[in-house]
């Protein structure tokens, strides 16, 4: 196998809708930013691969805009996931396990102002049992924590802690569209938005875009200093019907963290879009209590639709170039409760 590290990150997230930028205008700074970090153009990039939503957009290959931000002239070797952009980042690792590429660049978007987005995501759903009754995310995600509770796996303080922290630390973090945790007490005495849910234990959804720069053995050592080493991958999927799965577990998270050692991580970036997720996540990934779970602030300061999980990743790695850790974990999730789970473990070597 060869060695893999993540060696640029850059992201950007829009608070408001208004005058909102299109996905191209929205990549063209952040891959700037990449080409700044590394020293490299767009020749030196030898596979990109982007992560985005053609239903989000309401057209077919609405990928093929955003190529516009990367320049078709001369032509790239490019590919697309219909999901968060860290399923794009994995079949890029792939792509530079073959040999056939020794660089690559990992994007994704997402405009949820576009469209109607609870509405649009009821479409990931079984078609024939759940699409037809048009549930949202917010509510599943209140019919999963209304399930925790009532098996005593959690209670609604447990979620206000968890909001607390993630707000709190979002502080430290120039890119977070929500910041400030209040008090547990404070955010306990908020009215319920989606019964045990409160609009707070929801992630703010934003337009956005992150962008990824992956890189092979003496090619990464070349440009960073501290590259973080990708040491593990894994992801699953558990069964698209709600009625098969326990709500309160995540068997394809413990699965993916079965798959990669996550002994010594002292850095965790978990992709939990509401406050009872996190909870779900550690239990069901093992972390122990001494792991710094989201010291970013988490998809509860900002969670761009298709960007959210790549940039759990980004973070994680920023973690280890900056020399604040030594083993993180980088996690991202897609589809309803839960149901498809990514991690992605990093280290830094000196």
């Amino acid at each position: 196998m060869r060695e893999v590290a993540v060696v640029g990150f850059a992201q950007r997230q829009m608070e408001e809708f208004d005058g909102s930028p299109t996905c191209v205008e929205l990549l063209v700074p952040l891959f700037a930013e990449c080409y700044e970090q590394t020293g490299w153009t767009r020749r030196d990039i030898g596979f990109w691969c982007s992560g985005s939503s053609d239903y989000l957009a309401g057209r077919s290959f609405s990928f093929v805009q955003a190529v516009d931000a990367i320049g078709v002239i001369p032509p790239v070797n490019e590919s697309h996931v219909e999901m968060d952009a860290a399923w794009a980042l994995y079949e890029a690792w792939l792509k530079i396990q073959t040999g056939e590429v020794d660089t690559a660049l990992v994007y994704g978007f997402g405009k949820s102002s576009a469209g109607v987005l609870r509405r649009t995501l009821a479409l990931q759903l079984d078609p024939y049992t759940m699409t037809p009754l048009w549930p949202d995310t917010v509510s599943l995600a209140g019919l999963q924590a209304r399930a925790g509770i009532d098996a005593g796996l959690w209670d609604e303080r447990a979620m206000a802690e968890v909001v607390n922290r993630s707000l709190t630390d979002a502080e430290k973090n120039e890119y977070a569209v929500r910041k400030g945790g209040s008090s547990v007490e404070e955010l306990l005495a908020r009215p319920v938005y989606a019964d045990p849910l409160r609009k707070h234990d929801c992630a703010p959804v934003t337009d956005g875009a992150a962008a990824i720069v992956l890189a092979a053995d003496d090619r990464a050592r070349e440009v960073c200093d501290r590259p973080a080493w990708i040491t593990g991958l894994s992801h699953y999927v558990d069964p698209i019907s709600m009625g098969t799965r326990d709500l309160t577990r995540s068997p394809s998270a413990a699965r993916a963290g079965a798959g990669v050692d996550l002994g010594g991580v002292e850095v965790a970036e978990l992709h939990a879009p509401f406050s009872h997720q996190e909870l779900v996540l550690r239990r069901e990934l093992g972390l122990p209590a001494d792991v710094a779970v989201n010291p970013s602030g988490g998809a509860l300061a900002g969670n761009p639709m298709f960007t959210g999980g790549l940039i759990r990743f980004g973070e994680a790695a920023r973690k280890v170039w900056q020399g604040e850790a030594t083993k993180v974990l980088g996690h991202a999730t897609s589809g309803p409760a839960l149901q498809q789970n990514i991690v992605c473990t990093m280290e830094g070597r000196n």
